[in-house]
Parts: C-alpha cells; structure tokens; sequence
C-alpha cells in the first residue's frame, strides 16, 4: 500500500548525521556505526530525501547534539553521557560535531540543538513545527533504538503522525536496527524506506 504524505504539512529530521556519531575517525567509530551507516547507505538516502522534500516544499529540521567544551551542563545520568563526554564528542566548533558531508543545512532549512537524546527535550523543535502547521513528521538519523526512537515517541505522543526512514535510519548493527525498527517502534510509528517516500512526494 503507498504511502501518501502532504509536503506542506510535514517536516523531515535530519537527526545526529553528525561526525562523531557515524563517520570513521569519529568519536564512536569504534562502536561499528560508521560501517552500519555505510550499509544502510543513510547520508546518500537522507540526502535525495531532503532534496525531494525541498522540492515538494517540505520543512527540513536538522538535529544537531551540541555540548560544549568540557561539556559543562551536560548531566551524566545515563551511560550514554557518560560515554559522550569521556569521548570529548560533539563539541561545538569541531570536525565531529559537524553534520556528516553532503547533509550541511541548506537555506530555508531549520536547525535544532540538543543535549538529550531525545529531539523534541528541552528544544524549540515543536515550536518550529508549531509555527509550520506540521501534523507529520519523518525521522532519520542515527542512532535508531536511541535518538530516533525517542524522538518518534514523543512526537506520537504529542500528536504527531511519525513515520521512520527505515534506510534513511542507522545504529551500529542490523540486530539493533531489527530492534529499533520492529520491536520499540511497532505500534508508535510507521516505517517506510526512502523510495517510497520520495514517491510520495512526487519523485
């Protein structure tokens, strides 16, 4: 069954493409994101996805996680945290906190800054969408069973129609996608890949 999406009303995440989270040399690379990103092929498919929403007059939000040096304010209550701040990751002004090459926000694009893993946390990411009049969002980025679940559940709760880029969407392994995709998110969002959704904005 084809998806059907009304561009003007809907807003693509562009979610933690960053460095540091899925680019070899990064501060994670250690983890196998940036070999699970590759496979998935995420920047190429997040890519022709912005470019199609661009055309089709789709909002796009780029979610960046930006700490400071040091990461002062950065609250170390899970191991996540931690593991960010012992690897001195996302630091503002850095290689690792840039967005992954080719996905540099482009004019009429929106950026958002975090320090959770959820995107809507502490954000004026609902503001935005607010202000747009979106009632859907599509989430992409990394990692799946983290950040981008979080943030498609808030975005359900708070009235969202959210729909997951199942090849627009990487974590560090095929088991973790399965996980992230076809166990956490069942029942909270839809899941389609990257043509499809393309072609519901008109190819």
């Amino acid at each position: 069954m084809a998806i059907e999406i009304n561009a003007k009303t809907t807003a693509l995440l562009i979610q933690d493409l960053q460095n540091d989270v899925i680019t070899e040399g990064g501060a994670f690379a250690d983890s196998g994101a940036p070999a699970h990103a590759k496979s998935q092929n995420v920047v190429g498919n997040v890519i022709d996805l912005a470019a199609a929403g661009r055309r089709a007059g789709m909002a796009i939000i780029h979610v960046h996680y930006i700490v400071e040096a040091g990461a002062p304010g950065l609250k170390l209550n899970a191991p996540l945290f931690q593991g960010l701040k012992e690897a001195n990751a996302m630091v503002r002004g850095t290689w690792g906190a840039a967005p992954a090459d080719g996905l540099e926000p482009q004019d009429g694009d929106f950026v958002v800054e975090k320090m959770r893993m959820n995107g809507f946390h502490d954000t004026h990411l609902e503001t935005i969408l607010k202000g747009l009049g979106a009632d859907t969002i599509i989430v992409s980025g990394a990692w799946t069973n983290f950040s981008v679940e979080h943030s498609a559940r808030h975005g359900a709760d708070a009235g969202y129609r959210a729909i997951v880029v199942t090849d627009g969407t990487s974590t560090i392994n095929d088991e973790w996608q399965n996980a992230g995709l076809n166990y956490a998110l069942e029942n909270i969002a839809e899941r389609a890949s990257t043509a499809d959704l393309i072609a519901a904005l008109g190819g």
